[in-house]
C-alpha cells in the first residue's frame, strides 16, 4: 500500500523554507571566514570553569530559571533580575520572541529587507505577515521608510531591527533606534544586537524609558562562546514574564549546567573580553583598508565581519574562486545583495591570506 506521507505533515511545515546556516566545514585546514565566529578562544577563565562544573554537575538538571547567570547578566548592565531572559543561543530567545509578542491575527511584522534571514524564517513559522521594509540605497536602516510603512498601517505586530545590521555590518546611533520606538508606542520593538560589542550603540540605556523595547544580545560572537550556547534579552519587567510563559510551555530546562556556569565566567573576565574585541576590531581596519585598495566597495562595519563588493568581479566567482584557495567566505543570493560577499573577521594571519590569494587573482587577470 502506498502512504503518502506529506499526509502527515502539517501545512505550515511543508510550507517552510529553513534558514540555511553557513557552511560548517568536514575537513581540515580551511580558513573559516563564513559563520561570523569569533577567531580567538574564549577567555581561560570558562574552560577552568566548565572542566570544575563537568566532574559534578552533569548527573544533575540545571537550575531551570538560570538564576545565577540571569543576576550575572543584571549586574553587568545595571538592571534588575526580573528584566533578564536567557536561552540557547539569541535564535531561541529570537524565536520566543516571535512567538510571545508578534502574532497579532494578521497584522504584519516590520524587517529590513536586507537584515538576518532567520527573521522571515519565524514569521513563516508562527504564521506572522512580514512586511519588509526597504533599506536605503546604501543598504542602511531607514527610519523614514519605516515611518512611512505606519503612516500607511497603523495596525502593525511590531518592529524588529538588527542593530548594528547583519548581513551589512552597518550600526545605528541610539537616537534613531529612539525614533524607532517613538514612532510605535503600542508594539514592540526588537533591536538584535548580536554584534553590538564590535563597536555599536547598544540600545540599554534606553530599556528603563520604553516599555515596548527588547533587546537581544548573545554570547556567540564577542565572547566566543559559539559552541555554548547562550543568548539573553533585556526588558521591562512584562516582556520577560511573557518570555519566560513561552519558554515555560516549550522546554523549562533551555540551558545546561555548562552554559549557565560558563556563560557567568566570561561575563567575569571583563579584561579578556575587551582585549579581544578590540583585536578583532583593529584587524577589520586592516582588512577593510585592504580590500579597499583592491578595489572593494566596503561598507562601513560596527560587527565582526565586513560587506563588500568589487565592480569589476563577480561574488559568486570570487567565493568559488577563494573556495579553491581553502578560504570560505558568505554568499546571499537575495537580489539586493547578490554582488556582495560577507567576510568575517579572522586573526590577521587569516586575513593576511585572504589579501595575498584575492591580490594574486586580480594580478594574474590582468596579466
Amino acid at each position: 500500500m502506498t502512504v503518502v506521507t506529506e499526509a502527515f505533515i502539517s501545512p505550515r511545515v511543508l510550507d517552510l523554507q529553513p534558514y540555511q546556516p553557513g557552511e560548517q566545514p568536514k575537513v581540515e585546514g580551511l580558513v573559516k571566514l563564513n559563520t561570523n565566529e569569533n577567531p580567538y578562544p574564549p577567555s581561560p577563565l570558562v574552560v577552568e570553569r566548565i572542566t570544575e562544573v563537568a566532574a559534578t554537575s552533569l548527573k544533575l538538571y540545571p537550575d531551570p530559571e538560570s538564576d545565577q547567570l540571569c543576576e550575572t547578566i543584571a549586574a553587568y548592565y545595571g538592571v534588575d533580575r526580573d528584566q533578564v531572559f536567557v536561552g540557547n543561543g539569541s535564535d531561541e530567545v529570537l524565536a520566543h520572541a516571535f512567538c510571545a509578542f508578534f502574532q497579532h491575527d494578521r497584522a504584519p511584522l516590520l524587517i529590513p529587507d536586507v537584515t538576518y534571514s532567520f527573521y522571515s524564517v519565524y514569521c513563516r513559522l508562527f504564521g506572522i505577515a512580514p512586511e519588509l521594509v526597504p533599506v536605503s540605497g546604501s543598504l542602511q536602516i531607514d527610519v523614514a521608510a519605516f515611518a512611512a510603512a505606519l503612516e500607511a498601517n497603523e495596525d502593525i505586530a511590531g518592529i524588529v531591527v538588527s542593530n548594528p545590521n547583519a548581513p551589512t555590518g552597518e550600526s545605528l546611533p541610539l537616537e534613531t533606534i529612539e525614533s524607532l520606538l517613538s514612532l510605535n508606542h503600542n508594539r514592540v520593538v526588537l533591536v538584535d544586537e548580536a554584534y553590538v560589542d564590535f563597536g555599536g550603540q547598544s540600545a540599554m540605556a534606553l530599556v528603563q524609558q520604553y516599555p515596548n523595547l527588547l533587546i537581544v544580545q548573545t554570547l556567540s560572537k564577542s565572547r566566543s562562546l559559539a559552541g555554548l550556547r547562550v543568548g539573553f534579552a533585556i526588558g521591562q519587567p512584562t516582556l520577560i514574564s511573557a518570555l519566560n510563559r513561552v519558554k515555560n510551555s516549550f522546554n523549562s530546562f533551555p540551558l545546561g549546567c555548562l552554559a549557565q556556569q560558563g556563560a557567568i565566567a566570561a561575563f567575569n573576565d571583563r579584561a579578556y573580553f575587551e582585549q579581544t574585541r578590540q583585536a578583532v576590531m583593529a584587524t577589520r581596519a586592516t582588512l577593510a583598508e585592504g580590500l579597499g585598495e583592491l578595489g572593494f566597495d566596503v561598507l562601513p562595519s560596527k560587527a565582526n565581519f565586513l560587506f563588500v563588493r568589487h565592480p569589476q568581479h563577480s561574488a559568486v566567482k570570487l567565493a568559488a574562486y577563494l573556495r579553491e584557495a581553502r578560504i570560505l567566505v558568505r554568499h546571499f543570493r537575495q537580489e539586493r545583495v547578490a554582488q556582495y560577499l560577507r567576510i568575517s573577521i579572522g586573526t590577521d594571519q587569516q586575513v593576511s591570506y585572504l589579501l595575498k590569494v584575492l591580490e594574486h587573482l586580480f594580478t594574474e587577470q590582468d596579466a
